[in-house]
């Protein structure tokens, strides 16, 4: 059975799980990144291609100043422990997003480990922090308006191929969208790369999502019939 190259995963829940706990929210944030090394080695193990995490979205930043503090000092400490394990791993890492609210040291801790890993040939691990699918579109027009405006253009160059080369994920189209917690909406990820993306949303609560629920997704997308618009 085919496994897909693109698996991308809305990981929801981690406050939900650290109130049904009665513990701190943070608390579920870090149980998370358990589930995250579940994954990402599932996912090697299988082949696949390419993991996009949505980690951190635009909207997120609407959480209190204390949450957000965390959810960023938690990716700088993860960022930091995990990148040895991704590079024996064979792992190349892409982050994608507005990064430009991050301060100096995750910025530069990002740029660091994403070069490290640039010449590894496994699989891409994308992590989308302060990302948008609405920002994504925004930054890709102005990009392709600047050039049309430069003359480096055509007016007539400007197509579907040439747009999304400057989207963040490019033309990687999501195969598998998977979305954890029970929540069945895409909130405003990646809306160009899920138009014919196969969706399983879980109930289960991202802290709690291990490589057997990996399985069962993947198990459920091999079992649709995927026509891409065709009868």
């Amino acid at each position: 059975m085919s496994i897909p190259k693109h698996i991308a995963i809305i990981m929801d829940g981690n406050g939900r799980w650290a109130e049904s706990h009665g513990v701190p929210k943070f608390n579920g944030h870090r149980q998370g990144v358990n589930s995250v090394r579940k994954v990402v080695r599932r996912c090697v193990e299988l082949g696949v291609e390419t993991l996009t995490l949505f980690a951190f979205s635009t909207e997120n930043n609407k959480r209190t100043e204390e949450e957000v503090g965390w959810l960023f000092k938690l990716f700088l400490t993860v960022l930091k422990l995990e990148i040895d394990a991704l590079n024996k791993a064979n792992i190349r890492l892409e982050v994608i997003g507005d990064l430009s609210i991050f301060g100096v040291r995750l910025q530069r801790a990002i740029t660091n480990g994403t070069t490290l890993l640039s010449g590894n040939t496994g699989m891409k691990l994308v992590i989308a922090a302060n990302y948008g699918g609405q920002w994504d579109i925004t930054q890709a027009v102005r990009k392709v308006s600047a050039l049309y405006a430069d003359g480096e253009i055509a007016l007539n160059e400007i197509n579907e191929k040439l747009f999304e080369s400057y989207l963040s994920l490019g033309s990687n189209s999501i195969d598998l969208l998977i979305r954890s917690s029970g929540e069945k909406r895409i909130s405003n990820f990646a809306l160009w790369q899920l138009t014919y993306s196969e969706f399983y949303f879980t109930d289960l609560l991202w802290p709690e999502f291990n490589e057997s629920e990996l399985d069962k997704c993947i198990q459920a997308y091999q079992g649709r019939n995927r026509r891409f618009g065709n009868a």
